[in-house]
Order: structure tokens, then C-alpha cells, then sequence
């Protein structure tokens, strides 16, 4: 009684929701350590946040970019701990961090670790770089958490502005970029923008899905044929929404669906088929829950 008193999450059955996010926070840190060693730091690709001042730092001052990394993150970290979610972001992205700096510097200590990097192709470093390190950021956001620096930045921007976490940093980032520039020489710096906006992809896509699910709204004459259609043909479930004409005030039946990106070709033919003057607007989706798609899970 005393052990679930003092840890309620296992009487509610939330640990393993918990050490799932946790999981994912040390898998991305990982790759995150990963992408600096082999991709970044070897190609002098500057590409941001405090990792990205740890290496400017370092080129001139030798000092290990991993400690570094951590000492900068401490100030950004209380400002996280303010404004991103008390104890549950101080737990998370304290992992993170201690995690992704402490792995910078001990890589190196790995018998045959590619101290040199894979290649010293820019563009295959900032690419592959960029690809390896966004996929680091955003399981350690799905795991609530995040990697401290710019990414605490670019969260409160995303939390209380609503600016995409792409944009967040590229506003958050480009002085380091700027800085880079002078230090490590302007081409470097462009490929280092290139890294960032393509990072800011990877997450997004990490995060949310690679949008593959579309949505249907469809206004037609003929509601009850298309709805049919589509619920025997395509089995797909139809919402029938109330609408009004706003030229001609009369009810209009509007038809919602969702489909996968593969299915819009055969919507398209079933409508036009049913009612060639019928309007129909098909946007992207994140994710579909539910019937005939991902099943709701627990977080």
C-alpha cells in the first residue's frame, strides 16, 4: 500500500506508458550523440543549439564538446523546467541531456568507432546527419521530453506561440549557424541550414506520421448513393453532416470520410460516377484512430 501511495502511476496503470517514453528518450538521445560524432562534428557542421556552440567552442579550445553540451544546457534547462512542465519535463529532459552529452564524448573511447566520420562528403553528411538527428529529436519528444538547448526554446515557441517546431528552429538556431559561418566557413554554414530545415522535417514526420491518412468532405446531390458507395465498395465508415447553401439556403447533406492515400483514386471514380457536379475537398491527416485504422492506445 505504501509503495503505490508513494508511486500512484502503478495503481493506475501507467509504468509501462512511462518506461516506454523513457525508452524512447534514450533511444533518440543515443542517435542524437550518434549524428554529432559521425556526421556533424567530423564535416565541422554547426547546425545549431548547444551542441552547435560546444563546437565552435571547441575548434578553438579543445575543450570535449560533450561537457561542454551539458554545462550550456543547465540555464536552459531551469527556463524548461519554468514553462514546459515542472517535474515531468525536469525528469525527461534531464535523461536526455546527460544521456546525448555524456555518448558525444564517450564514442570516442569505442575501439574502432569512426572517430574521422563515414564520409567527407557535406552533402551526405548533412543529409544523413540530418535524417539520423531528426529521428533522435522526435522519439525523445513522443517520449515527452526534450533534448535541452534550442529544442526547450523551440517548444515554448511551439507551446505558447503555436509556431511549428521547424520554424522554431530556424529562429531558434541561426545565430549558431551565423557564428559558424566565420568560424568554420560559409559553405559549411549553408549546408548547415540545409541540416536544420531538413531535421525540422524528420521531426515532424517522427512525430506526427508520415501523413499518410486523408480526410474527404464531399457536397453532393446525391448523399444516400455516394455514402452508399463508399460504405460497400470502399468500406470505409460515412459521416452525414448538416449544411446549409449559403446562395441558396437550401440543406446540403456534406459527406466525411477517411481514407488512405492509396483509396483517393477510387473515391474520386465513386463520386463522379454518383454525381458528376458534386464538390469534394480532400485534405492530409496526421493520424486516423479508431475502426479500420490505428487502434487507440494508452500514453
Amino acid at each position: 500500500m505504501t509503495l503505490l501511495k508513494r508511486w500512484p502511476m502503478l495503481n493506475q496503470g501507467l509504468l509501462w506508458p512511462t518506461i516506454y517514453d523513457y525508452l524512447l528518450i534514450v533511444l533518440g538521445s543515443i542517435l542524437q550523440a550518434v549524428a554529432l560524432r559521425i556526421f556533424f562534428i567530423p564535416a565541422e557542421l554547426a547546425s545549431g543549439g548547444v551542441s552547435g556552440v560546444a563546437q565552435l567552442i571547441n575548434y578553438y579550445t579543445g575543450w570535449p564538446i560533450g561537457m561542454m553540451t551539458f554545462i550550456g544546457n543547465l540555464p536552459r534547462y531551469v527556463l524548461g523546467w519554468r514553462y514546459l512542465g515542472g517535474r515531468r519535463f525536469a525528469m525527461r529532459t534531464a535523461v536526455a541531456i546527460i544521456t546525448t552529452s555524456f555518448l558525444t564524448d564517450a564514442l570516442l573511447l569505442i575501439p574502432f568507432f569512426p572517430k574521422a566520420g563515414l564520409t567527407h562528403d557535406l552533402v551526405l553528411n548533412s543529409l544523413y546527419g540530418a535524417v539520423v538527428a531528426g529521428i533522435g529529436y522526435g522519439l525523445v519528444y513522443r517520449g515527452q521530453g526534450t533534448s535541452g538547448g534550442s529544442d526547450i526554446l523551440a517548444r515554448i515557441l511551439n507551446h505558447y506561440r503555436g509556431i511549428p517546431i521547424t520554424q522554431s528552429y530556424l529562429m531558434t538556431d541561426a545565430a549558431v549557424i551565423l557564428g559558424a559561418g566565420f568560424i568554420f566557413g560559409w559553405d559549411k554554414a549553408l549546408y548547415a541550414i540545409i541540416t536544420l530545415y531538413v531535421s525540422g522535417l524528420v521531426v515532424d514526420t517522427t512525430m506526427e506520421g508520415a501523413s499518410t491518412v486523408r480526410t474527404a468532405m464531399i457536397v453532393t446531390s446525391e448523399p444516400d448513393l455516394v455514402a452508399q458507395n463508399i460504405l460497400i465498395e470502399m468500406e470505409r465508415g460515412v459521416t452525414i453532416l448538416a449544411g446549409t447553401g449559403a446562395y441558396t439556403g437550401k440543406d446540403r447533406p456534406v459527406l466525411y470520410t477517411v481514407i488512405t492515400r492509396s483509396e483517393i483514386q477510387m473515391l474520386k471514380t465513386i463520386v463522379h460516377q454518383a454525381d458528376p457536379k458534386a464538390f469534394m475537398v480532400i485534405g492530409a491527416a496526421y493520424e486516423a484512430l479508431g475502426e479500420g485504422f490505428q487502434p487507440f492506445k494508452k500514453q
